[in-house]
């Protein structure tokens, strides 16, 4: 009887499912577009899926997210560079240096095939301000390995992001309870 796990050059070894990896764009002015990243990184995470996501705005905030994270590597890291938001910064030169840099992180992460998933969190918001140019992104993203899956979050995804990508999410805003004067909420917002 011959077993059937056995290769040889007559029987080469199945090759596994092909994938496609996609562009994944959620955007808009509604909550919602990191945590629904956030699911996706679950998700791929739950089916073997090594996931890197960098965020772009948030910094030293201990988030929810940052702290499952932490509790889940090496499947999944989470790892915060922003400088916080422009209007808490108000320095428009460190913005620009700091969007810089965590490109440059972002790159690498997407070059190095350790990953199947990148999430760039708030990497539309940059560009919108302008810290950083959405020709280059669109450009090596589409470069970028044809397995990986890579996921832009944060509201005013250029026109030229959302035409390149395979997937987009728009979150519309319809009601949220800071309008009543709820503050965020740990375990909601962060």
């Amino acid at each position: 009887m011959t077993n059937r796990n056995t290769h040889n050059d007559d029987n080469p070894p199945p090759e596994p499912k092909r994938r496609r990896g996609l562009i994944i764009v959620n955007t808009g002015d509604g909550k919602g577009k990191t945590t629904a990243a956030l699911g996706l990184a679950f998700r791929a995470v739950g089916v073997g899926f090594k996931v890197f996501m960098v965020q772009y705005i948030k910094g030293k905030w201990k988030t929810g997210e940052k702290k499952l994270a932490d509790r889940l590597y090496p499947e999944i890291e989470i790892r915060p560079m922003g400088d916080g938001f422009t209007w808490d910064t108000n320095n428009p030169d460190q913005d620009k240096a700091t969007t810089t840099e965590i490109w440059e992180v972002s790159k690498e992460a997407i070059s190095s095939g350790k990953y199947d998933m990148v999430i760039l969190d708030e990497i539309n918001v940059v560009m919108k301000l302008g810290y950083l140019d959405p020709a280059p992104v669109v450009e090596f993203l589409q470069a970028r390995d044809p397995r990986l899956h890579v996921v832009l979050t944060g509201r005013g995804a250029p026109p030229s992001v959302i035409k390149a990508a395979d997937l987009v999410s728009e979150i519309v805003a319809i009601k949220h309870p800071y309008k009543a004067g709820v503050k965020a909420q740990k375990g909601i917002e962060f």
